[in-house]
């Protein structure tokens, strides 16, 4: 069930700089939203329990990479009331599902060390993705390795927002549980002996 919440999250900073009229130059600019690390997070919960079917697991991974997909379709045509085109979205939606798999690879018994290189795989995956796409199959760059290089260069300040919003996401939502245990061990060994808790 927090899976699902997470995902929500997700979805929720995508959409509601449009409610708030956002307009799609500032909300690009912007770019900091929870999907790298509600991603992350959520993929960390896939793994069915022992006995489970198999297929629970590829049941929850089309229902996340579905929910962003209509996400996607929304903010493209009623938000920035931009035509539609599948071709433009394939390689974001697969890169939501390869982040999910990444995380229930990676991230189901989560460290600081797995946590930074989650955040570090998706992140610079996307960047790395996405703006060779937009140089590969767009006219804003000329399609010369100087053309894929402005593309990089002009995207850096994105993928910046990106690499810190799913950094505080992932350290969120995998810290604060960790932390929270820790306090409640502290607090029980101390009700054990008997120590004061100040």
């Amino acid at each position: 069930m927090l899976a699902y919440l997470v995902l929500l999250l997700a979805v929720l900073s995508r959409l509601l700089p449009s409610f708030f009229h956002a307009t799609t130059l500032s909300y690009g600019a912007w770019n900091f939203t929870a999907v790298g690390g509600g991603l992350l997070f959520f993929g960390s919960r896939l793994q069915s329990s022992p006995g489970a079917p198999t297929w629970r697991t590829g049941l929850k991974l089309a229902s996340a990479v579905a929910a962003l997909m209509a996400t996607d379709y929304y903010l493209t045509v009623f938000a920035y009331q931009y035509p539609f085109h599948l071709r433009g979205y394939i390689v974001t939606w697969l890169w939501y599902a390869l982040v999910c798999l990444l995380g229930m690879e990676i991230l189901p018994k989560p460290t600081i060390l797995r946590v930074v290189a989650g955040v570090l795989a998706s992140a610079t995956s996307f960047f790395l993705l996405s703006n060779f796409v937009v140089w590969a199959a767009g006219l804003m760059y000329p399609h010369t390795l100087a053309g894929l290089t402005t593309c990089y260069f002009a995207a850096i300040p994105f993928y910046r927002n990106d690499l810190i919003s799913t950094a505080i996401t992932a350290g969120a939502l995998f810290g604060l549980p960790a932390l929270a245990a820790k306090i409640a061990e502290t607090l029980h060994t101390a009700h054990d002996n008997n120590l004061p808790l100040a």
